[in-house]
């Protein structure tokens, strides 16, 4: 049998693709072969990611919804069935952050948050996913983070969140396992992103963080693609339920 990380014929959907990481994982799955939805939470959003997989020979196409608002989430999932005839690949990426101690920390930011992060990926994984179980076979890729290892500091609910999103990952790939669907996810370490841009200007905190990198450098956005490929192809197909770290080494330490 040969090992197959070809994507040619399959439909992914990426949410959070406008820039950063996301804009990698869907140039990334679009260079193996996938015809790639883009989504971000406005409307023109990922016109540059769309543009730039067209320029390399790509099939791509942009939605939009703003994925704290369950109704629109859920009828993004529905659009998106729609484009290319199904969903293949879901690759749950989008999410957002909100920096303040814990005894400060806003309730309407918790909630946001968790809508964003958590909610919107059971609600597509939810109605994508059942396709992908009627016709006994799909990809489901989560985006955890090193903070669904450990607390953080002044990130309450984003670390609630990716710890969530480790969970929700497991107990989806324990329903749908038998259905052929594998459900995995991808923990990225510390990511030159504009999420991260906080840390980076901490110039004691980067420090911290870069001795305990064994690779000795802050990973780039390109740094997941091999990844995000490997767990959306046929490669993977008995892998289910896995948080892959894709984090130079940091966990090791």
């Amino acid at each position: 049998m040969s090992v197959s990380f070809d994507l040619t014929n399959k439909t992914a959907l990426v949410t959070g693709a406008s820039r950063g990481i996301g804009q990698a994982l869907a140039t990334g799955l679009a260079s193996a072969g996938a015809r790639v939805i883009c989504a971000s939470s406005r409307a023109g959003g990922c016109d540059d990611t769309v543009a730039q997989i067209r320029d390399n020979g790509g099939e791509a196409t942009a939605l939009s919804a703003n994925l704290s608002d369950a109704d629109a989430t859920q009828a993004l999932a529905e659009e998106a069935l729609t484009v290319y005839g199904g969903v293949d690949i879901l690759l749950n990426n989008g999410g957002t952050i909100f920096r303040a101690p814990a005894t400060d920390f806003p309730l309407e930011k918790w909630q946001e948050v968790m809508r964003v992060n958590i909610d919107s990926a059971f609600i597509l994984s939810q109605a994508i996913g059942k396709t992908m179980v009627e016709r006994q076979s799909g990809k489901i890729i989560n985006i955890a983070s090193m903070l669904s290892y450990s607390g953080g500091i002044t990130v309450p609910a984003y670390t609630a969140s990716k710890h969530a999103i480790a969970g929700l990952t497991k107990a989806l790939a324990n329903e749908w396992g038998a259905h052929n669907v594998q459900v995995n996810a991808i923990a990225p370490g510390y990511i030159r992103t504009d999420n991260t841009q906080a840390l980076q200007d901490d110039e004691n905190r980067s420090t911290e963080i870069l001795k305990r990198i064994p690779a000795n450098r802050w990973g780039e956005a390109q740094d997941l693609q091999g990844a995000a490929v490997f767990l959306a192809s046929a490669a993977s197909n008995y892998i289910n339920g896995h948080i892959l770290a894709v984090d130079g080494g940091f966990l090791a330490r």
